[in-house]
């Protein structure tokens, strides 16, 4: 039996039943791609239905204002995907048929553009995303390639004959399920007869070591009238809501700016893409106009802050009881 054939008919076997299997509109499938990109599959599937439930087409989503997109994509996390999403859906009235076209577009990379092309037009094109990097390095026993000589290895893979989005998924779905980063099941793989790197699994690809550096910040929970201060963000929470949030050192001038003298009630640890945040939150009293913070798009961290803050102000007596769990927010 040849690669290909081994593949696809484990594939037909054990692919899992997700929502975006066997999906051609590719407006979901790009959806889909994007959610996947940064989330877990578990994860990933109910903000799947819920983005689609409110924005179904890509013109319910070129309608819809930013603050409403990342609103709904609350939860998933690195809202830039949520926000170049929209901007794709302001560029285009329907998204294009070919890879080279779809590689064009605002926030959509090689892989992305490959999966949409593949699966919803049937382009034979491959899609090297971080699953297939893997099983094709372990595939040809190659340590460190490259994204041009991985892109190479799959395309020569390429079944003829066979839809390519169905192809691609496969080898997705393999490493996904089996070719796993650590304890692969190579006794179990449909490959383990072509398969140059079985018995080293370990060196291929080879680890890619790099401490995230760490990033001490603060963060204000200021409690006025009504609830909470909140702000536009700006730089990597671009777009979104939450407390102040700035460099440990200007603490004592952003207090001074609002009038208080702030206390200090929780650390607040948080793990982005490629840097750790070490965030120390203080809370105050504060003479200003706040909100309920349930109203607004929030990056995960000021849940997190949140959650902690409001429960440790209430406790001391400085937020009315009902407001130390807005919804959303959980003490972690």
């Amino acid at each position: 039996m040849r690669l290909q054939e081994a593949l696809l008919a484990w594939y037909r076997k054990n692919a899992r039943p997700l929502p975006w299997r066997g999906e051609k509109d590719p407006y979901r499938i790009l959806v889909s791609e994007v959610l996947l990109q940064q989330t877990r599959v578990a994860q990933a599937i109910p903000y799947y239905r819920r983005f689609l439930a409110r924005f179904p087409t890509l013109e319910a989503l070129r309608e819809a204002p930013l603050e409403e997109v990342l609103k709904v994509w609350q939860g998933a996390g690195y809202y830039r995907r949520a926000e170049n999403l929209h901007r794709l859906a302001q560029a285009v009235e329907r998204l294009p048929r070919r890879f080279a076209e779809l590689k064009r577009l605002p926030g959509l990379g090689p892989y992305t553009a490959a999966a949409v092309a593949s699966m919803a037009f049937g382009e034979r094109v491959a899609a090297v995303d971080g699953n297939v990097r893997r099983v094709l390095a372990r595939l040809f026993a190659r340590e460190n390639p490259s994204p041009k000589e991985l892109f190479a290895l799959a395309e020569g893979l390429l079944p003829e004959g066979e839809d390519p989005g169905v192809w691609n998924q496969a080898l997705m779905e393999l490493g996904a399920t089996v070719c796993l980063p650590r304890k692969p099941l190579c006794p179990a793989c449909p490959l383990k007869a072509f398969c140059q790197g079985q018995g080293n699994w370990e060196r291929y690809p080879r680890p890619r070591r790099r401490e995230a550096p760490e990033e001490r910040l603060a963060a204000l929970v200021l409690w006025g009238a009504g609830g909470v201060y909140l702000e536009r963000l700006s730089g990597r929470f671009r777009g979104l809501y939450g407390v102040p949030l700035f460099p440990e050192e200007e603490l004592a001038d952003r207090a001074k700016a609002f009038g208080v003298a702030p206390r200090y009630l929780a650390e607040v640890r948080h793990a982005l893409t490629h840097r750790r945040l070490r965030v120390k939150v203080y809370g105050a009293l504060w003479e200003g106009v706040g909100e309920d913070p349930k109203g607004k798009p929030l990056p995960k961290l000021m849940e997190k802050v949140l959650g902690k803050a409001l429960p440790l102000l209430a406790h001391a007596g400085v937020v009315p009881f009902p407001h130390a769990k807005p919804h959303g927010v959980e003490p972690r």
